[in-house]
């Protein structure tokens, strides 16, 4: 029997753009799977000047996953490189809101956002 796409962990998948490498994100961004989040993504950084997660199949995100969203950001930003965050689900984006996070990942700019 195949497992939910909501109560797996994390799975990513990288692609390379040409103007930004980009990370589609599905599962539950946990405490678990943070480390993984890291170790995929950090090392991107220092790769391009623009960095996208794409969240559009993350169907869930604690505040361990926000605090590796956070962390990401901030080790972007200081290299120099944009990160940016597409295609939230009401649930990240309410998330993101409640924290006051939203404005500072919005002011990233936006890429290849599907409506």
């Amino acid at each position: 029997m195949a497992v939910p796409a909501h109560s797996r962990l994390l799975t990513l998948h990288t692609r390379t753009e040409p103007d930004a490498i980009v990370v589609e994100c599905r599962g539950r961004l946990v405490c678990e799977a943070t480390d993984q989040l890291r170790q995929t993504v950090k090392p991107l950084i220092s790769q391009t000047k623009c960095l996208v997660l794409d969240l559009t199949d993350l169907a869930h995100m604690d505040s361990s996953g926000l605090g590796a969203l956070v962390g990401l950001y901030v080790s972007a930003k200081t290299a120099g490189c944009q990160l940016q965050l597409i295609n939230l689900n009401q649930r990240i984006r309410q998330l993101l809101g409640m924290t006051h996070l939203l404005s500072a990942f919005e002011a990233c700019g936006k890429y290849m956002i599907k409506m």
